[in-house]
């Protein structure tokens, strides 16, 4: 593979992973949010009771589909157990980043539904982006080498995609 090659076989896996990986996050960032929120407002858990039921479902459901749409991977016991410690991790970030951001979001004069959201908003963003790298780079390396292999790597001479070997008679 030539070195001008090599930038683009790599920025078009990490596409092919990242699409997926955001358009289900924001989906389940709806559904965290949703939890978080109404149980905030409409029960007696506190803001981070609350935010730990909406963290939970939104993670597994993440979980699953991310396994499955954005890395191609098989849910399996040790990925499961590798994608928990990294969420853990990042969960803790999330939670500190969504407390320490409503004292100064108050004192903007944010409100609610604007101060919670703005909180989650920052807090789910920094989660996001770790997710992402640490999941492509440790936990789902070897399915992200099958995706980055399996690009095709060059168009023929008349503008069109190679032909998969199977494909010819």
């Amino acid at each position: 593979m030539s070195m001008e090659e090599a930038p683009a076989s790599y920025l078009t896996s990490v596409r092919r992973q990242l699409v997926p990986f955001l358009i289900i996050g924001v989906g389940c960032a709806v559904v965290d949010f949703g939890i978080t929120y109404g149980l905030t407002e409409l029960s007696p858990l506190s803001r981070d009771l609350s935010k730990v039921v909406g963290w939970c479902f939104g993670t597994l459901i993440a979980y699953v589909l991310n396994s499955r749409f954005a890395f191609q991977a098989a849910v399996t016991v040790k990925k499961a157990g590798a994608v928990l410690l990294l969420y853990a991790s990042t969960f803790a970030v999330q939670v500190l980043l969504y407390n320490i951001t409503e004292g100064p979001l108050i004192a903007l004069g944010f409100v609610n539904p604007w101060k919670d959201a703005t909180s989650f908003v920052i807090a789910q963003g920094v989660a996001t982006v770790t997710n992402f790298v640490l999941q492509r780079r440790v936990i789902f390396k070897e399915e992200t080498k099958i995706v980055a292999s399996a690009e095709p790597r060059r168009f023929t001479d008349d503008g069109n995609p190679p032909v998969p070997p199977s494909a010819v008679a």
